[in-house]
């Protein structure tokens, strides 16, 4: 079966506004804008542990912007930063992982905690301790990811958004974009939830196999472009998408690169699909 790809995005730093993009770079660790990967950065806080939109849904209005293979930070009521590239290092924690980050400076620092009304720094990851994903899902592949919750990348088809829609209408709910649920790669030519028995999906030299529904949290109920929250979607959700095997709501799988480090994928490439029956 043939799908297409609909859409990129990569999110520099982890609970920011992501880059729509043409083109991106398969990586071990997920897909790269320019050389910038995704959740390659992350806030934290003052004990180092991970701060995102579910805490601080004003995290949304945060824009990130590649140019030149470099990140810009545009946070509100504040000029464009850059990032430091490799501050000083130090323990930093997403969820029960330990990993490092590399302090992105005072600038970012002082913007951010100003603009969330907390006491938070940027910082970058080291790849010198690499964060694996779980065996139980990702196998014997080696696959490790960065800041993301737990795996590189994030498939949904464009159809399940459809279907969810659909579903909000018939209960007097308004239609939601597709950056509600914030993935990297959007399918086109599925079926609603076809994604959920995709075992692996292959475009040009990239490889992409899914291994783990992705559970949802209020950061779905955040409006991205005014960070304001609501209900909705989890509320319809709850009705027809609850599975207990993977922990919760579910909408979209997680991914990891199986093949293709280095190649390039693109909008409107064709996409060969594989189920996992």
């Amino acid at each position: 079966m043939r799908a297409t790809i609909g859409g990129l995005t990569v999110y520099p730093v982890k609970g920011c506004r992501g880059v729509d993009v043409t083109h991106a770079q398969a990586t071990a660790t997920g897909l790269a804008c320019e050389g910038v990967r995704d959740r390659e950065w992350m806030v934290v806080d003052a004990g180092g542990r991970f701060v995102t939109q579910r805490e601080a849904p004003q995290l949304a209005l945060v824009r990130t912007v590649v140019d030149a293979g470099r990140l810009t930070l545009v946070v509100p009521g504040f000029a464009a930063l850059a990032p430091a590239p490799a501050g000083s290092a130090r323990a930093v924690a997403v969820w029960r992982s330990s990993v490092r980050g590399f302090d992105a400076g005072d600038a970012c620092a002082q913007a951010l905690s100003s603009y969330l009304g907390r006491d938070v720094r940027l910082v970058r990851f080291d790849d010198g301790l690499p964060r694996p994903c779980d065996p139980d899902y990702a196998g014997t592949s080696g696959a490790t990811t960065l800041f993301a919750d737990g795996y590189p990348v994030l498939v949904i088809g464009r159809a399940s958004l459809y279907d969810l829609n659909a579903r909000l209408a018939a209960r007097g709910f308004p239609a939601l974009p597709m950056n509600r649920f914030r993935p990297n790669v959007v399918l086109d030519g599925l079926e609603p939830y076809e994604e959920d028995h995709l075992d692996t999906l292959a475009a040009g030299d990239v490889t992409l196999k899914l291994v783990k529904p992705c559970t949802r949290c209020e950061v779905t109920t955040t409006d991205q472009e005014t960070a304001r929250r609501n209900l909705e979607p989890l509320r319809t959700l709850t009705l027809y998408r609850r599975d207990d095997r993977a922990g919760g709501v579910t909408f979209g799988m997680n991914a990891i690169v199986a093949r293709g480090t280095g190649a390039t994928l693109a909008v409107g490439d064709a996409v060969d699909v594989a189920f996992a029956f």
